[in-house]
């Protein structure tokens, strides 16, 4: 954007009030401003919403699926399956380990893993030889039995979990779900987050609630919850002392004011999520009929989508790039979701990945377009977008 050019629209907005302001101030007069009441009652909040057992705050979604891929036991060379349609931590929390990722294509319509796919890659990994070849990287991996299967819920929207956990519980993969995106999502009446092992949820202020920083994970395994806690706090198990370390572990704590903005944030979930659904309904009765554009397509078993952005998809023959130029000569910015990761500099580098190897992720990639979102837009503000776009989509037709 040019410097003469304002920002009518901001990309994304925290959407605070005096309640929230009031309760970091409140942790600001006390002494304690890390490991205190407010992390506990934080993680009780999402606990009772999520239905889970066991809630464990952590400063990043990152973090919180780092502990997940500990808990979970993948380390060198094992092979989980996972969605090259993410933002990059889904699978960098796997290379910490030194676990293989395997990536297969998504479905279509939704940006989530392909059961089909899926089920088709575990079985040909197994026969090992030729058939396992197609599934994985050029180098870096040896085929063998997977261990595990990290979904992600792209955009806020579910993945297909009764095929997915069919899979998962005929072949015995560990099931991590990467909810970071998808808090409040239903898959057929049920919260997203509540089908694998264990989940992620997270927190950055252009999330559905924030806590500036921040995630939880949620599971049923009190085994496991137990070795997360410890490891978030730098392996100190429960029996040990305030210097000894059980555990290899980390300093992921969530601090008390993050705790503290995200327990209010909490409180006030269900009106966050239906304000972002509004806005995604202006949205989409605006942009439906767009010729040489797609709105975000809501799959049957979706019972509640949580909308974490606003993402169209452009036809293959208008050109983004001049799009998002145009918008943002009009002072709205945009940003392009996602960039595929098997062709990040240095996934090419270590697993020998190319252009091509997942089709669709990669057409996702070039056509998708997030627009401005948040809770706190107004239909004046997205009319604002809607007729830009409207202006854009024409001029950027590549001839």
């Amino acid at each position: 954007m040019s410097p003469l050019v304002k920002e009518r629209v901001p990309m994304s907005s925290p959407d605070l009030t005096e309640a929230e302001r009031r309760a970091v101030l409140e942790v600001l007069s006390t002494p304690v401003l890390s490991m205190g009441k407010q992390t506990p009652a934080f993680e009780e909040s999402v606990r009772k919403f999520s239905g889970a057992a066991h809630a464990i705050a952590v400063n990043s979604g990152t973090s919180g699926l780092h502990l997940c891929v500990r808990a979970a036991g993948f380390g060198a060379g094992d092979l989980v399956i996972t969605t090259p349609f993410s933002f990059i931590a889904s699978s960098n929390v796997l290379l910490y380990e030194n676990a293989v990722p395997i990536f297969i294509d998504v479905d279509i319509n939704t940006g989530n893993i392909d059961p089909s796919r899926l089920a088709e890659a575990v079985e040909q990994l197994l026969k090992g030889g030729k058939a396992a070849e197609k599934w994985l990287p050029r180098k870096g991996a040896i085929a063998k039995k997977p261990k595990g299967v990290l979904a992600v819920d792209v955009f806020g929207q579910p993945a297909d979990y009764d095929a997915i956990t069919a899979i998962a519980t005929e072949y015995d993969l560990l099931l991590i779900e990467d909810s970071c995106e998808a808090l409040g999502a239903g898959y057929k009446g049920r919260q997203a987050g509540r089908f694998g092992q264990m989940a992620v949820y997270a927190f950055y202020p252009n999330k559905q609630i924030t806590t500036g920083e921040g995630g939880v994970i949620v599971t049923d395994d009190a085994t496991a919850a137990d070795f997360m806690r410890a490891l978030r706090n730098q392996g100190r198990a429960p029996e040990d002392t305030w210097l000894q370390h059980t555990h290899l572990g980390y300093n992921y704590r969530l601090p008390e004011l993050s705790a503290a903005l995200g327990r209010v944030q909490m409180e006030r979930l269900n009106e966050l999520l239906a304000k972002r659904e509004q806005v995604a309904a202006w949205y989409t009765e605006r942009l439906k009929k767009v010729e040489q554009m797609e709105v975000q397509h809501l799959a049957d078993t979706t019972t509640r989508m949580s909308w974490f952005v606003y993402v169209i998809r452009l036809a293959t023959q208008i050109s983004r790039e001049k799009v998002a130029h145009l918008l943002m000569d009009a002072g709205i910015p945009t940003r392009p979701y996602f960039a595929p990761i098997h062709l990040q500099p240095f996934m090419v580098e270590r697993f020998g990945y190319q252009p091509g190897d997942f089709p669709i992720v990669e057409d996702l990639g070039r056509r998708g377009l997030a627009l401005p979102f948040s809770s706190v837009m107004t239909e004046e503000q997205v009319d604002l977008v809607c007729n830009e776009l409207k202006k854009a989509i024409p001029e950027a037709l590549e001839k």
